[in-house]
């Protein structure tokens, strides 16, 4: 017997004011994104007829964060409960589907969890419960003597005896939709938070004679909700947990420390790559195979092939590193920048809008900007390109196996041909031709018995 069709109903309407931010809580990030774009992205895996999202407080920023064409969004005006918002996106799901409904501040639950609560639902009534060591704040699952699942009773209105339970409801239940919109037009407020319970409808199905089949989730950090910092905190680390077991489980990804990694966005790995211990990895991140990064180092939208080593301390966004390539410590590439094979940048150089050719060298202490640096370059420690005269950029052009000196000042345009040396010290203004000497300083002068005139 096929199952029926899905509709996901998901609930983003909260305000979240103990998160004490200007920001809706559905948009706090979880590893770089919002929390709902873990949950739709999991919802999406299920391949639903229909997602609906109710939004309410921050709505329009929500919305905006998402302008995907296959979300239907649903204003509740009012935040009458949970009964109240499910009953906004009913009447745009037929009575022949099953209705999941998950929770935007939910965001670590697994699409395998989903896909076994809705297939045990199949055309009935499903949820997920937990067993929670501190079930405070959680609706307390009440089953029958023969352990038959009887209803759900929520913190405020439980009992002495029914708080003792252990077993919580997570908020996420599959119903079906025609017996749903029953159940809910059925709903009242009498209850200690004056709200429309979502809930109440497990009572209402069991009085029915409806089995309600229960799904036991064996990790609790699955259905951790988010309703403060420290849940926020919390819910964080276990998913970095989670990315960094993938990591290491299905690609081989060394990892010096899986507690301190930290993955915001999406990383591809080679074979035998390592990463040492609070390295960031944020945005599209590709590293090729034996990829060494340092210890906190931070990597942003950018590529790193095969045999190149970042060392400690380095910031790298939005570039493209060649195979290799040996950088830092403490060396910061900005966007543009391009190293081919074997280059090398050390420390406290920064590099921006330039491309370094093979072989070449930025050691110590420089600033290569707007600039366009060949094979075999030796940059020399001090090294600056003025690529700005206060209204436009400008490039500085050298070509292969050319040597700078220390300490020289290359204000551009200017081109420096192959082969040629800059004597260091060298401020220099015009192209200099290929093979040839440029050096920009005067004679040294002693002047005998200086000490004694000036401390005279």
């Amino acid at each position: 017997m096929s199952s029926p069709p899905l509709s996901i109903v998901v609930l983003a309407a909260g305000e979240g004011k103990r998160m004490r931010s200007r920001r809706p809580k559905v948009l706090q990030p979880v590893a770089g994104r919002p929390m709902l774009d873990h949950v739709l992205e999991t919802a999406r895996q299920l391949q639903p007829r229909s997602i609906h999202v109710i939004h309410g407080h921050g709505g329009e920023a929500v919305q905006a964060a998402f302008p995907d064409p296959d979300l239907h969004w649903v204003y509740q005006a009012q935040r009458l409960g949970t009964g109240h918002a499910v009953q906004q996106a009913l009447p745009h799901i037929p009575d022949t589907h099953q209705v999941l409904v998950l929770c935007a501040d939910v965001p670590l639950t697994r699409p395998q969890t989903l896909q076994a609560l809705v297939a045990e639902a199949g055309s009935g009534v499903s949820l997920l419960t937990v067993v929670l060591d501190d079930p405070t704040g959680y609706g307390r699952i009440l089953r029958d003597a023969d352990g038959t699942v009887s209803g759900i009773v929520e913190q405020k209105d439980a009992t002495a005896e029914q708080q003792r339970l252990s077993e919580v409801n997570t908020g996420v239940l599959c119903l079906p939709a025609g017996p749903l919109r029953r159940w809910l037009d059925t709903l009242d407020t009498g209850n200690a938070q004056g709200e429309y319970y979502l809930t109440d409808c497990i009572a209402m199905a069991h009085d029915e004679g409806r089995a309600v089949q229960p799904i036991a989730c064996a990790d609790p950090r699955e259905v951790q909700g988010v309703n403060d910092r420290e849940q926020l905190a919390t819910v964080e680390r276990a998913c970095q947990q989670r990315q960094a077991r993938t990591l290491m489980r299905d690609h081989g990804l060394g990892l010096a420390d899986p507690a301190r990694f930290d993955l915001r966005g999406t990383l591809t790995v080679g074979e035998d790559c390592f990463i040492d211990v609070d390295a960031i990895i944020e945005g599209e991140v590709t590293l090729g195979d034996g990829v060494r990064i340092g210890p906190f180092t931070r990597l942003q939208d950018c590529s790193v092939a095969s045999g190149t080593e970042v060392l400690a301390h380095c910031d790298i966004e939005a570039a493209e590193i060649g195979s290799d390539c040996r950088i830092g410590p403490f060396a910061r590439l900005r966007p543009g920048t391009i190293l081919a094979a074997s280059a090398r940048v050390g420390n406290f150089v920064e590099v921006k809008q330039a491309r370094i050719g093979a072989g070449s060298k930025i050691n110590h202490l420089s600033y290569v900007g707007d600039a366009r640096i060949g094979a075999d370059v030796n940059v020399g420690a001090g090294t600056i390109t003025c690529n700005y005269d206060g209204r436009d950029k400008h490039v500085t052009q050298v070509d292969d196996g050319v040597f700078i000196g220390s300490n020289s000042a290359l204000v551009a345009p200017v081109h420096i041909a192959s082969g040629a040396t800059i004597g260091a010290g060298t401020i220099l203004r015009d192209d200099v031709a290929a093979d040839s000497l440029a050096v920009d300083r005067g004679h040294v002068r002693q002047i005998a018995g200086w000490g004694a005139r000036r401390d005279g």
